[in-house]
């Protein structure tokens, strides 16, 4: 078995400075995601999303960036699900974006709210119907029976929706907005090197600093 110890990754990608951001980080993002887009990585919006229960019991998870925007950042889910149930009750939550090819991390921190119900709607109903049949048959994050269990519910609602060519928005599904409050740019250096900068948002405006790696 591979020593963990042992692995070694040479970062040698050229790094980055205080003049290559934009002001505002949501820019920086959007050149980066450019980027990204322009390699083979399979699912680029693959994110991992921390989430906290009231008093401090964290939770981590991939989910995948759905849009985004000035506003912020959109993903959707089960509202009944762990992640549904611990943003109902802290929104203070973190997403994190690893680029391997690029070599780059970069870090948002943010409160989650809902979207409205006609954009979760909207965006519902463009998935495929063996999604929104998923989302409609899965009790997310409860335990089951046994995945027999899954598959006979699904087979019930698609004899239920079958003449219907749209299926409506099951109530406990939907999309988040994550408005940031802090974003980190992190490209890989030699030596462990890395460029790391910040932006903070205070009194109305982006800060940008370097951090040391």
């Amino acid at each position: 078995m591979t020593d963990p110890k042992s692995l070694r990754n040479p970062y040698g990608n050229t790094g980055f400075e205080r003049e290559d951001l934009a002001d505002n980080p949501v820019e920086t993002f959007n050149r980066w995601w450019a980027e990204i887009l322009q390699t083979d990585t399979i699912e680029p919006n693959a994110m991992a999303l921390a989430t906290s229960t009231p008093d401090g019991h964290p939770s981590l998870r991939m989910v995948l960036l759905k849009g985004y925007s000035q506003e912020g950042f959109e993903f959707y889910t089960n509202y009944h699900s762990r992640k549904g149930s611990e943003l109902s009750q802290n929104p203070n939550v973190a997403l994190l974006f690893f680029w391997e090819k690029l070599e780059r991390q970069v870090r948002i921190e943010g409160r989650a709210e809902k979207l409205p119900h006609e954009k979760s709607l909207a965006y519902f109903q463009s998935r495929p119907r063996g999604s929104q049949l998923g989302a409609w048959v899965s009790p997310q994050s409860r335990v089951i029976a046994d995945r027999q269990e899954l598959e006979e519910n699904y087979r019930k609602l698609e004899e239920r929706f079958a003449g219907d060519e749209l299926l409506p928005l099951p109530e406990n599904w939907g999309g988040f907005l994550v408005r940031p409050n802090r974003f980190e740019f992190w490209q890989g250096r030699a030596d462990r090197l890395h460029d790391r900068f910040v932006y903070r948002f205070e009194n109305g405006r982006w800060i940008i600093e370097r951090l040391a790696p």
